[in-house]
Protein backbone atom coordinates (compact mmCIF):
# COMPACT_ATOMS: atom_id res chain seq x y z
CA UNK A 1 0.00 0.00 0.00
CA UNK A 2 0.94 3.16 -0.96
CA UNK A 3 1.99 6.04 1.55
CA UNK A 4 -1.72 7.49 1.92
CA UNK A 5 -0.06 11.23 2.32
CA UNK A 6 1.10 11.07 -1.22
CA UNK A 7 -2.00 8.65 -2.23
CA UNK A 8 -4.26 10.63 -4.20
CA UNK A 9 -1.69 12.95 -5.45
CA UNK A 10 0.17 9.63 -6.79
CA UNK A 11 -3.43 8.30 -8.56
CA UNK A 12 -4.25 12.39 -9.89
CA UNK A 13 -0.67 12.14 -11.74
CA UNK A 14 -0.09 8.42 -12.56
CA UNK A 15 -2.92 7.18 -15.46
CA UNK A 16 -3.33 3.16 -15.14
CA UNK A 17 -1.46 1.21 -17.92
CA UNK A 18 -3.42 -1.15 -19.51
CA UNK A 19 -4.95 -4.10 -16.77
CA UNK A 20 -2.03 -4.08 -14.40
CA UNK A 21 -4.13 -2.19 -11.66
CA UNK A 22 -7.53 -2.85 -10.12
CA UNK A 23 -9.24 -1.10 -7.25
CA UNK A 24 -9.35 -2.95 -3.72
CA UNK A 25 -11.55 -2.16 -1.16
CA UNK A 26 -9.62 -1.61 2.42
CA UNK A 27 -10.15 -0.61 5.74
CA UNK A 28 -7.28 1.92 7.00
CA UNK A 29 -6.31 2.75 10.52
CA UNK A 30 -5.17 6.13 11.16
CA UNK A 31 -2.60 7.33 13.66
CA UNK A 32 -5.45 9.04 15.84
CA UNK A 33 -6.97 5.40 15.92
CA UNK A 34 -9.98 5.96 13.56
CA UNK A 35 -11.45 3.54 10.77
CA UNK A 36 -11.32 5.00 7.65
CA UNK A 37 -13.38 2.74 4.40
CA UNK A 38 -11.98 3.49 1.35
CA UNK A 39 -10.90 2.36 -2.24
CA UNK A 40 -6.86 1.49 -2.81
CA UNK A 41 -5.14 0.75 -6.00
CA UNK A 42 -3.71 -2.63 -6.27
CA UNK A 43 -1.54 -4.13 -7.95
CA UNK A 44 -3.63 -7.10 -10.09
CA UNK A 45 -1.36 -10.63 -10.53
CA UNK A 46 -2.99 -13.55 -12.70
CA UNK A 47 -0.96 -16.36 -15.04
CA UNK A 48 -0.20 -16.42 -18.40
CA UNK A 49 0.32 -19.44 -20.26
CA UNK A 50 3.15 -19.19 -22.87
CA UNK A 51 2.76 -21.49 -25.60
CA UNK A 52 4.39 -22.53 -28.96
CA UNK A 53 1.75 -23.48 -30.92
CA UNK A 54 -0.27 -25.90 -29.00
CA UNK A 55 2.72 -26.54 -26.70
CA UNK A 56 2.41 -25.07 -23.14
CA UNK A 57 5.98 -23.90 -22.41
CA UNK A 58 5.33 -22.23 -19.05
CA UNK A 59 2.72 -20.54 -17.22
CA UNK A 60 3.87 -17.18 -15.43
CA UNK A 61 2.34 -15.27 -12.32
CA UNK A 62 2.51 -11.88 -14.13
CA UNK A 63 1.05 -8.06 -14.15
CA UNK A 64 -0.96 -8.62 -17.32
CA UNK A 65 -0.11 -5.87 -20.09
CA UNK A 66 2.97 -5.96 -22.31
CA UNK A 67 2.53 -9.95 -22.70
CA UNK A 68 3.81 -10.29 -26.24
CA UNK A 69 6.99 -8.46 -24.87
CA UNK A 70 7.01 -11.01 -21.84
CA UNK A 71 6.64 -14.54 -24.30
CA UNK A 72 9.14 -13.33 -26.08
CA UNK A 73 11.82 -12.09 -23.67
CA UNK A 74 11.36 -15.79 -21.80
CA UNK A 75 11.71 -17.41 -25.30
CA UNK A 76 14.84 -15.81 -25.66
CA UNK A 77 16.52 -15.86 -21.91
CA UNK A 78 15.88 -19.65 -21.80
CA UNK A 79 17.96 -20.18 -25.23
CA UNK A 80 14.13 -21.24 -27.11
CA UNK A 81 14.50 -18.87 -29.83
CA UNK A 82 17.29 -16.69 -30.90
CA UNK A 83 16.15 -14.10 -33.67
CA UNK A 84 12.82 -12.02 -34.42
CA UNK A 85 12.60 -13.45 -37.47
CA UNK A 86 11.77 -17.06 -35.97
CA UNK A 87 8.69 -15.71 -34.81
CA UNK A 88 5.72 -15.10 -37.27
CA UNK A 89 2.74 -13.96 -34.81
CA UNK A 90 1.66 -13.87 -31.15
CA UNK A 91 -2.19 -14.34 -30.48
CA UNK A 92 -5.05 -15.26 -28.32
CA UNK A 93 -6.64 -18.48 -28.58
CA UNK A 94 -10.38 -17.63 -29.69
CA UNK A 95 -12.82 -20.05 -28.08
CA UNK A 96 -10.97 -20.05 -25.11
CA UNK A 97 -12.84 -18.86 -21.85
CA UNK A 98 -9.72 -17.51 -20.17
CA UNK A 99 -8.12 -16.07 -23.74
CA UNK A 100 -6.49 -13.23 -21.83
CA UNK A 101 -4.11 -15.30 -19.60
CA UNK A 102 -3.08 -17.44 -22.63
CA UNK A 103 -0.43 -16.25 -25.27
CA UNK A 104 -0.05 -18.29 -28.34
CA UNK A 105 3.86 -17.80 -30.04
CA UNK A 106 3.18 -19.18 -33.71
CA UNK A 107 6.70 -19.92 -35.24
CA UNK A 108 7.73 -19.33 -38.73
CA UNK A 109 7.43 -22.28 -41.27
CA UNK A 110 10.96 -24.16 -40.68
CA UNK A 111 11.66 -23.19 -37.30
CA UNK A 112 12.76 -25.55 -34.97
CA UNK A 113 13.63 -25.50 -31.37
CA UNK A 114 14.42 -27.69 -28.89
CA UNK A 115 11.95 -27.04 -26.00
CA UNK A 116 14.02 -29.36 -24.07
CA UNK A 117 17.19 -27.38 -23.82
CA UNK A 118 15.37 -24.63 -21.75
CA UNK A 119 16.73 -24.90 -18.36
CA UNK A 120 13.40 -23.95 -16.27
CA UNK A 121 10.04 -25.33 -16.85
CA UNK A 122 6.70 -25.06 -14.88
CA UNK A 123 4.93 -22.69 -13.30
CA UNK A 124 7.08 -18.87 -12.71
CA UNK A 125 6.00 -17.39 -9.85
CA UNK A 126 5.75 -13.66 -8.97
CA UNK A 127 8.30 -14.05 -6.41
CA UNK A 128 11.37 -16.23 -7.33
CA UNK A 129 10.95 -17.15 -10.98
CA UNK A 130 10.59 -20.87 -12.33
CA UNK A 131 11.56 -22.93 -8.87
CA UNK A 132 14.11 -25.82 -9.65
CA UNK A 133 17.06 -24.91 -12.72
CA UNK A 134 19.75 -27.53 -14.36
CA UNK A 135 23.63 -26.85 -13.85
CA UNK A 136 25.15 -23.53 -14.68
CA UNK A 137 27.14 -25.41 -17.09
CA UNK A 138 24.77 -25.63 -19.26
CA UNK A 139 23.05 -21.86 -19.23
CA UNK A 140 26.92 -21.13 -20.69
CA UNK A 141 26.52 -23.45 -23.34
CA UNK A 142 23.71 -21.48 -24.63
CA UNK A 143 24.58 -18.09 -23.70
CA UNK A 144 28.77 -17.35 -23.97
CA UNK A 145 30.14 -15.13 -21.42
CA UNK A 146 30.52 -11.38 -21.36
CA UNK A 147 33.33 -9.68 -23.68
CA UNK A 148 35.97 -7.85 -22.17
CA UNK A 149 36.31 -4.50 -23.72
CA UNK A 150 37.94 -1.56 -22.53
CA UNK A 151 35.11 0.84 -23.74
CA UNK A 152 32.65 -0.79 -21.81
CA UNK A 153 32.47 1.93 -19.08
CA UNK A 154 30.16 3.81 -16.96
CA UNK A 155 30.70 6.79 -14.67
CA UNK A 156 29.62 6.90 -11.30
CA UNK A 157 27.55 9.76 -11.62
CA UNK A 158 25.60 8.22 -14.24
CA UNK A 159 25.09 5.13 -11.63
CA UNK A 160 23.99 6.94 -9.21
CA UNK A 161 21.13 8.95 -11.81
CA UNK A 162 19.87 5.43 -12.27
CA UNK A 163 17.28 4.71 -9.46
CA UNK A 164 15.76 8.41 -10.37
CA UNK A 165 15.42 7.50 -14.05
CA UNK A 166 13.88 4.06 -13.49
CA UNK A 167 11.26 5.66 -11.15
CA UNK A 168 10.27 8.14 -13.87
CA UNK A 169 8.99 4.87 -15.59
CA UNK A 170 7.35 3.32 -12.45
CA UNK A 171 3.50 4.92 -12.41
CA UNK A 172 1.85 1.69 -11.47
CA UNK A 173 4.20 1.61 -8.47
CA UNK A 174 3.53 5.25 -7.45
CA UNK A 175 -0.10 4.04 -7.46
CA UNK A 176 -0.02 0.85 -5.66
CA UNK A 177 3.85 0.41 -3.83
CA UNK A 178 2.93 -3.37 -4.89
CA UNK A 179 5.16 -4.11 -8.32
CA UNK A 180 8.70 -4.36 -9.63
CA UNK A 181 10.59 -2.89 -12.26
CA UNK A 182 13.14 -3.41 -14.79
CA UNK A 183 15.43 -0.56 -16.69
CA UNK A 184 17.35 -1.04 -19.48
CA UNK A 185 19.60 1.94 -20.06
CA UNK A 186 22.69 3.31 -22.06
CA UNK A 187 25.93 3.81 -20.74
CA UNK A 188 25.35 7.92 -21.18
CA UNK A 189 22.07 7.12 -18.66
CA UNK A 190 20.02 7.60 -21.49
CA UNK A 191 16.54 5.39 -20.93
CA UNK A 192 15.99 2.69 -23.46
CA UNK A 193 13.32 0.40 -21.56
CA UNK A 194 11.53 0.25 -18.04
CA UNK A 195 8.72 -2.16 -17.45
CA UNK A 196 6.94 -2.84 -14.39
CA UNK A 197 5.42 -6.36 -13.41
CA UNK A 198 4.86 -7.65 -9.76
CA UNK A 199 7.64 -10.18 -10.49
CA UNK A 200 11.33 -9.11 -10.76
CA UNK A 201 12.19 -11.62 -13.75
CA UNK A 202 9.22 -11.03 -15.61
CA UNK A 203 9.80 -7.29 -16.01
CA UNK A 204 13.45 -8.27 -17.44
CA UNK A 205 11.73 -10.29 -19.47
CA UNK A 206 9.48 -7.15 -20.91
CA UNK A 207 12.58 -5.29 -21.49
CA UNK A 208 14.46 -7.99 -22.75
CA UNK A 209 11.43 -8.73 -25.11
CA UNK A 210 10.76 -5.54 -26.06
CA UNK A 211 14.53 -5.09 -27.47
CA UNK A 212 14.52 -8.46 -29.51
CA UNK A 213 11.03 -7.55 -30.79
CA UNK A 214 12.48 -4.07 -31.91
CA UNK A 215 15.87 -5.85 -33.22
CA UNK A 216 18.09 -4.04 -30.43
CA UNK A 217 19.87 -7.30 -29.19
CA UNK A 218 22.81 -7.48 -27.87
CA UNK A 219 22.17 -4.66 -25.38
CA UNK A 220 26.11 -4.67 -25.19
CA UNK A 221 26.26 -0.83 -24.12
CA UNK A 222 23.58 -0.89 -21.78
CA UNK A 223 23.22 -1.46 -17.90
CA UNK A 224 20.51 -3.46 -16.13
CA UNK A 225 18.35 -2.12 -12.87
CA UNK A 226 16.44 -3.96 -11.28
CA UNK A 227 14.14 -2.93 -8.66
CA UNK A 228 14.34 -5.19 -5.15
CA UNK A 229 17.05 -8.16 -5.18
CA UNK A 230 18.82 -9.45 -7.69
CA UNK A 231 18.95 -13.29 -7.88
CA UNK A 232 20.95 -15.79 -10.31
CA UNK A 233 17.87 -16.01 -12.73
CA UNK A 234 18.08 -12.29 -13.38
CA UNK A 235 21.80 -12.04 -13.83
CA UNK A 236 21.23 -15.24 -16.11
CA UNK A 237 18.51 -12.95 -18.24
CA UNK A 238 20.87 -10.32 -18.36
CA UNK A 239 23.25 -12.75 -20.06
CA UNK A 240 21.24 -13.93 -22.60
CA UNK A 241 21.05 -10.38 -24.00
CA UNK A 242 24.53 -9.81 -23.93
CA UNK A 243 23.76 -7.33 -21.00
CA UNK A 244 27.09 -6.67 -19.26
CA UNK A 245 26.25 -4.30 -15.87
CA UNK A 246 23.63 -5.38 -13.51
CA UNK A 247 22.73 -3.14 -11.15
CA UNK A 248 19.73 -3.54 -8.11
CA UNK A 249 18.53 -1.48 -5.47
CA UNK A 250 18.83 -4.61 -2.82
CA UNK A 251 20.94 -7.04 -2.23
CA UNK A 252 22.19 -9.72 -4.45
CA UNK A 253 22.21 -13.67 -3.41
CA UNK A 254 25.19 -15.83 -3.43
CA UNK A 255 24.79 -17.35 -6.44
CA UNK A 256 23.66 -14.32 -7.99
CA UNK A 257 27.65 -12.83 -7.40
CA UNK A 258 29.32 -16.15 -8.33
CA UNK A 259 27.77 -16.06 -11.37
CA UNK A 260 28.59 -12.64 -12.79
CA UNK A 261 31.91 -13.13 -11.62
CA UNK A 262 32.44 -16.29 -14.04
CA UNK A 263 30.55 -14.61 -16.50
CA UNK A 264 32.22 -11.91 -16.69
CA UNK A 265 29.53 -9.25 -15.78
CA UNK A 266 29.94 -6.02 -13.32
CA UNK A 267 27.33 -6.70 -10.52
CA UNK A 268 26.30 -3.80 -8.70
CA UNK A 269 23.87 -4.47 -5.60
CA UNK A 270 21.97 -1.94 -2.58
CA UNK A 271 22.34 1.20 -5.44
CA UNK A 272 20.95 3.86 -2.79
CA UNK A 273 22.17 7.22 -3.84
CA UNK A 274 24.70 8.14 -2.87
CA UNK A 275 25.83 4.93 -1.96
CA UNK A 276 25.77 1.65 -3.82
CA UNK A 277 28.10 -2.19 -3.63
CA UNK A 278 30.10 -3.62 -6.33
CA UNK A 279 30.53 -6.97 -6.48
CA UNK A 280 31.88 -8.30 -9.28
CA UNK A 281 34.03 -6.80 -12.23
CA UNK A 282 34.81 -3.26 -10.90
CA UNK A 283 36.81 -1.78 -13.49
CA UNK A 284 33.29 -1.63 -15.66
CA UNK A 285 32.82 1.49 -13.64
CA UNK A 286 34.70 5.09 -13.06
CA UNK A 287 35.10 5.54 -10.01
CA UNK A 288 37.14 8.50 -9.95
Amino acid sequence: MTDFHQRDNNIATNPVKENGIKPGQIIRRKQNGDLEYLHDDLTVEEPLEIRIGRTTVATAMRTPGSDEELAAGFLVSEGIIQIPEQIASFSRPAAARNRDNIIITTLTEGTKVKLHSAQRFGTISSSCGICGKESIGAIRQNFPVIESANDIRIDVETVLLLPSLLREGQSDFARTGGIHAAGVFGLDGTSRFVREDIGRHNAVDKVIGRAFLNRELPLKCCILLVSGRASFEIIQKALSASIPIVASVSAPSTLAMEFARECNQTLVGFLRPPSFNIYSHTERIILR
